[in-house]
């Protein structure tokens, strides 16, 4: 199986190299804003000369916004905008036109309605200070030296790896892998490379293919599995609250910049300022670390996966839980179970946004109508059932895998889950494939909405 794969690994510059590498970040971010200048003015142009009514013939030709027209008008100002563009790669350059290319190509496709998802704004120019630099190499040198604790790339020659890179310099060394490029970031006061490497993966199976496991995701544990395991939430970020407020404070009482009146940050604040980024790069770190073992180990021992498709922006707009929640990394569960599952022969069953998976009862399917988030414990008033809110869910979750077989290629149940849970009947029917939803008698089908591999909803 052919897939492309990023391996990721942290670099030990000198001096000279850091300066080299955010000269080439820095060329990259001229790049970009002087691209973005020449394409706003040129749009400015013609709608001011389009209200003239002069005709579309004689107006000021348009700037193209690919990347090869990007790079040609570039490469035709060059010598005047950035005479010393002969001191850094050219790929430098590229990094900053292809980010702007794909830019506009998404403002474009948002505003013409052929992109999905949230609305993306007009690109914006990047900030020497709040831009995380970064260059991208596509062409010339890029490889992994035999020692395999440095890597070589164009115009910045031999770096050194902080640590070694032998999983990329096996592959590439048996021929199961071609490095297609490659991108130094800094991530944290570090610098990382990151190869983007097409890879030919071994076909796997799951140890336990017939297994099926629902992951019910939360704050109070980072995930509850149908099987009844409990997975604690380190809550890295709560942990290390304390020393970042101490840092904050700390940074705050130093002369930090001020570009109103020209002000350039302190020693004291840059050493401040790195200390801090230090925190919150080891957060994101164990946070990061945590949720790939996690999500490595259901991938390689079950065969299937359900999860829940949950708006996780929508959530982040509650005030008392919104660092809680961007501490235990929802997302990031789901994203990274979706790309693991198929390296392992797996597959994972993403359950509708309205499926009402804490509100039904797992024993009979009986189904409430309201559920507060302060009741932890559910309690079935159709049977009795008293069971652990987010077990309950789990097992609702795994039981969509069931009905996903029964229904093979086609959705289960019409176009998802209703937005509003029904009143609760007696017992929940299941609903047959193709009939309409079931939510104007007061019962709904046990698993709610699903498809064959992802139950969406159009909203």
């Amino acid at each position: 199986m052919r897939t492309i794969q990023a391996y990721r690994f942290a670099l030990d510059l000198t001096p000279a190299q850091e300066r080299m590498v955010l000269a080439h970040a820095g060329a990259a971010r001229v790049a970009h804003n002087w691209a973005l200048a020449r394409v706003k003015a040129v749009m400015d142009q013609r709608a001011a000369e389009r209200t003239y009514g002069i005709p579309v013939a004689d107006m000021t030709p348009a700037v193209g916004w690919s990347l090869p027209e990007l790079r040609k008008v570039w490469n035709a100002a060059k010598d005047g905008v950035a005479p010393w563009w002969r001191e850094c790669s050219k790929e430098a350059f590229n990094t900053g036109l292809d980010a702007l290319a794909r830019a506009l190509k998404n403002w474009s496709d948002c505003r013409t309605g052929k992109r999905a998802g949230r609305a993306v704004g007009f690109p914006r120019f990047k900030s020497r200070r709040r831009t995380t630099p970064r260059v991208r190499f596509t062409t010339g040198t890029i490889r992994v030296e035999p020692d395999r604790r440095h890597v070589v790339l164009p115009r910045l020659g031999r770096l050194k790896l902080h640590e070694s890179s032998r999983k990329l310099a096996r592959r590439v060394d048996n021929g199961t892998a071609r490095i297609m490029s490659a991108t130094v970031r800094r991530d944290g006061c570090r610098w990382h490379v990151a190869f983007c490497v097409e890879v030919d993966r071994a076909e796997r199976r799951p140890a336990r293919p017939a297994s099926v496991v629902g992951v019910d995701v939360g704050i109070n544990h980072l995930a509850v599995l149908s099987t009844g395991e409990l997975v604690d939430n380190p809550r890295h970020l709560v942990a290390a609250q304390t020393r970042l407020r101490r840092l904050g404070r700390a940074l705050s009482g130093k002369t930090g910049p001020d570009r109103r009146i020209g002000q350039r940050p302190s020693k004291r604040w840059q050493r401040a300022s790195a200390r801090l980024g230090r925190t919150h790069a080891r957060v994101a770190n164990l946070r990061r670390d945590g949720l790939h073992k996690l999500t490595t180990r259901l991938a390689r021992e079950h065969g299937t996966v359900v999860v829940e498709d949950l708006n996780v922006a929508g959530m982040l707009r509650n005030r008392r839980l919104a660092r809680h929640i961007a501490d235990a990394g929802f997302a990031e569960i789901r994203r990274q179970l979706a790309y693991k599952t198929s390296w392992n022969g797996g597959r994972l069953i993403v359950a509708d946004r309205w499926h009402p998976s804490s509100k039904t009862c797992s024993g009979c399917g009986a189904v409430k109508t309201k559920l507060s988030l302060s009741e932890r414990t559910f309690t079935c008033t159709a049977c009795g059932l008293i069971l652990d809110r987010d077990l309950n869910a789990a097992r609702n979750l795994a039981a969509l895998a069931r009905e996903v077989d029964t229904a093979g290629s086609g959705p289960v149940a019409g176009r998802g889950a209703d937005r509003k849970t029904p009143p609760a009947g007696p017992v929940a029917v299941k609903r047959q494939p193709g009939t309409a939803p079931a939510g104007k008698t007061g019962t709904v089908p046990p698993q709610g909405g699903a498809t064959d591999h992802v139950l969406t909803r159009a909203h």
